[in-house]
């Protein structure tokens, strides 16, 4: 007798990371640690300095904010080597790894008991996601990759950085590479840069949500949950 190969296809869980499951930004902090480890120089900081004031201020938006961090990460992460960036990685995420939500925390242990693909989408660099997630349970990780030379630096240059801008494409990937199925499927992100993976998916979960997503998120009647302090909220 032979034993027949299921097709049963898998139900996907897509997970933003950034605001999401962690409680900042790993872009963030890893931009952070490389100036204070003296790879990045000073300077690097001044590049978002003034966006972040505004941000904080409440004078303009937090994506306009990250956007500054991405600039200012790869306009020097030129010439660093990947060794360099593991080791500073590590010492990062020794430091901030307990820093989650409880909220999406327990839905992905939740999901994970349920047979769920987990798949965790971040515009952080994926090495540093992947070590992020690693004891979360995720089955496979999307993040910004960073071309590294023969000589084991960085160049500067990010591979595939059409697919990485679009969620909903990399969910579709996902979907063909994996035998993974929309039915019953679940998407947690933000802000407006996860409009197009909450479109695709049956529940969309809108978790913190900026003003754009917020809005869209009305519109529609997606799901709105908002924790803050020790309070979880659903609106």
């Amino acid at each position: 007798m032979t034993n027949k190969i299921s097709t049963k296809k898998q139900k996907v869980a897509v997970f933003d990371i950034d605001g999401t499951i962690f409680r900042s930004s790993l872009l963030i902090e890893m931009t952070e640690a490389l100036i204070q480890e003296g790879l990045f120089p000073e300077a690097a900081g001044t590049i978002y300095a003034k966006a972040y004031e505004n941000w904080a201020n409440r004078k303009d938006s937090y994506d306009k904010y990250i956007y500054a961090v991405i600039v200012a990460y790869e306009k020097y992460i030129v010439t660093v080597k990947e060794k360099d960036f593991q080791r500073v990685a590590k010492k990062v995420l020794a430091f901030h790894h307990k820093r989650v939500y409880r909220f999406t925390r327990d839905l992905v242990k939740d999901l994970k008991k349920k047979n769920y693909y987990l798949l965790a989408i971040s515009h952080s660099p994926r090495d540093l996601v992947k070590l992020f997630v690693k004891g979360l349970g995720f089955d496979k990780v999307y993040g910004r990759l960073y071309e590294v030379d023969k000589k084991g630096q960085f160049t500067g240059q990010t591979l595939h950085a059409d697919l990485i801008a679009d969620k909903s494409k990399i969910l579709k990937r996902a979907l063909e590479k994996e035998n993974l199925s929309l039915k019953g499927s679940i998407g947690v992100g933000d802000s407006e840069g996860d409009i197009s993976l909450m479109k695709t998916v049956e529940r969309p979960i809108c978790f913190n949500p900026n003003s754009k997503l917020y809005r869209e998120a009305k519109k529609h009647g997606w799901e709105i949950v908002v924790e803050r302090k020790d309070v979880i909220y659903k609106l």
